[in-house]
């Protein structure tokens, strides 16, 4: 009887029954496993009150703010009206990759249109745009070094690294099955009104199972100066592909500036994860703190993501922390080892790449000593943050 007791809810006063916690949780947990919904154009034309507020374009098509008639704020992908083959398999990629995750530092896809008049994407809305325009933009980047605004400084900064860490970490670990994201970069990387990051864009990603390390590639994938060499190079390739490309963006949210920015003064036209390392090698990690504008109680904090970034853009992928460590020693809760050198196979592939016309400009990209590579990925898939 007491054991039949403990089972039932429990019984007040007032004769009301109370809600067990437990098929609460079982509640909620299934509306999150919820699958995208199928959209017809004319919810699209409903949820954006018929395409009023633009966002932003590029390669892909156009993206609109709407609302779902919940008040729920949406932002509405519509691709462009003749997809190839390539584009339909990202299509389909980020349907089948962001419809089954659900996480704090992921973008939640809400659903999809495909019909034949329109092909869309319908996401949460994500106040402060993508990392790129604050780290890269003018008046963003008036707002993080400003003295009259705090908003955007180095905590807020290393918070965006931590939690787009997190993002990574559970689609390399906590998912049934690995995801592989392949096109880490700071464009897709998108920002709440608090500026918590959310990882998006996974129309690159490939699913697979996690006993499965070694995955074989048709074709280049990523972006020119976040692609881990092995997406360029013929050799095998990993989920270590997304911890590389996680690391060049640490030293660009590291140094608030793009790795080759040749415009910046106080690292001239040296590409800045190869300047970063001098210094760091020479005991003067405080050239780099300066450069930044770092100082005092964040020196630590900053010198530990310049330690994980170093190890994250390893050539080796063997050599690179996992996304579980990556965390843990951002958080101060595993120790870093001293980051050996990451570039010493930059001389090799630069031999290489000037001897073969037709291989140059992929080794140049992978290595980053090409200003020109670096300078031409500007504006590339993902730049608007969708």
């Amino acid at each position: 009887m007491q054991a039949a007791a403990a089972a039932d809810p429990i019984q007040p006063a007032n004769g009301h029954r109370v809600v067990e916690m437990g098929a609460v949780n079982r509640f909620l947990d299934d509306i999150l496993r919820e699958k995208p919904a199928r959209f017809s154009p004319e919810n699209l034309r409903e949820f954006t009150r018929n395409y009023a507020e633009r966002l932003g374009s590029g390669g892909f098509g156009v993206v609109y703010r709407g609302a779902f008639p919940s008040g729920a704020q949406v932002a509405v992908k519509i691709l462009n009206s003749t997809l190839d083959r390539r584009a339909e398999e990202q299509f389909m990629a980020e349907v089948a990759t962001a419809g089954r995750t659900y996480h704090i530092n992921l973008v939640r896809l809400y659903g999809f249109c495909f019909d034949a008049t329109t092909k869309a994407l319908v996401y949460e809305y994500l106040e402060n745009g993508s990392l790129d325009h604050v780290l890269f933009e003018h008046d963003h980047r008036q707002r993080i070094t400003g003295d009259d605004d705090e908003e955007l400084g180095f905590d807020t900064l290393y918070g965006i690294v931590v939690g787009t860490a997190k993002g990574i970490r559970y689609l390399h670990e906590e998912c049934q099955h690995r995801i592989i994201h392949y096109d880490i970069k700071p464009g897709n990387v998108l920002l709440t009104g608090d500026y918590t990051p959310k990882v998006a864009d996974f129309g690159l990603a490939r699913l697979c199972n996690r006993d499965n390390t070694h995955l074989t590639m048709t074709g280049a994938r990523g972006t020119p100066g976040y692609a881990a060499p092995e997406l360029w190079l013929p050799l095998p390739v990993t989920h270590k592909c997304d911890v590389y490309s996680f690391g060049m963006l640490v030293f660009e949210i590291l140094g608030r500036r793009r790795n080759l920015e040749p415009q910046h003064n106080a690292v001239s036209q040296e590409w800045y994860p190869k300047w970063v390392w001098r210094r760091f090698e020479q005991g003067r990690f405080d050239d780099v703190a300066t450069a930044s504008g770092i100082a005092g109680k964040d020196m630590e904090k900053a010198e530990r993501m310049c330690k994980v970034a170093l190890w994250c853009v390893q050539y080796q992928p063997d050599a690179r922390p996992s996304m579980s460590s990556v965390v843990r020693m951002l958080e101060g809760e595993e120790e870093i080892a001293r980051p050996v050198n990451p570039f010493t196979y930059m001389a090799s592939l630069h031999t290489i790449s000037t001897s073969s016309s037709s291989g140059g400009s992929a080794f140049t990209a992978a290595s980053g000593d090409s200003s020109q590579e670096f300078r031409g990925s500007r504006g590339s898939i993902g730049s608007q943050g969708w």
